[in-house]
């Protein structure tokens, strides 16, 4: 993991002078490691997940001590994660429940606001389905799953705000968040 961590760190030191948009460079970073770590190791179907999970986890650490925005660098590394475990044949719904946990937890560890974050992961996740033509709506339900354990992990007002944050976010699908929220499909 301390390869990611540096490679990560470097990829995002590029960003902490504006130059270059975060969510691009962080989508390309995490979409290329996890390729490149997932190729190397053989097994699609136990090291893609927690690989994503970690790579997401890191980078959100690493953009944190690069200065750069967390909920961009959330949205950029899901969507990358998603991305990349696709392009290896890999559970794009684990993985966009894994990412999204793990961007959560790390700005829970490094500071930062979780119900923003959340909404970042699930919107990455949103984007990363556009990009290579799964369900968004399922690939939304799986980060707001993934985003909703990690807060309640990290704490009850932290599900309470992530929560919050969810259903107030205006790019996200309430449908689905209201359904998985409130257990009401109308």
């Amino acid at each position: 993991m301390s390869d990611l961590t540096g490679d990560l760190k470097n990829a995002l030191s590029s960003l902490v002078s504006g130059a270059g948009d975060v969510v691009s460079t962080t989508r390309d970073v995490a979409k290329d490691l996890i390729v490149k770590t997932i190729g190397a190791g053989g097994d699609v179907a136990s090291t893609s997940v927690s690989t994503a999970g970690n790579v997401v986890s890191e980078g959100v650490t690493a953009a944190s001590e690069a200065g750069v925005s967390t909920t961009q660098a959330a949205t950029g590394l899901v969507t990358g994660a998603i991305e990349g475990v696709k392009e290896v044949g890999g559970n794009v719904g684990e993985t966009a429940t894994e990412a999204a946990h793990g961007a959560v937890k790390s700005v829970s560890s490094v500071g930062g606001d979780l119900g923003e974050v959340a909404v970042s992961a699930v919107e990455g996740a949103i984007k990363a389905a556009h990009e290579i033509g799964e369900d968004s709506g399922a690939l939304a339900k799986d980060a707001v799953i993934g985003s909703l354990k990690a807060a309640d992990e990290v704490g009850s007002e932290a599900g309470s705000l992530v929560r919050k944050a969810l259903l107030n976010a205006a790019a996200l699908p309430h449908d689905i968040i209201d359904a998985l929220l409130t257990g009401k499909t109308e």
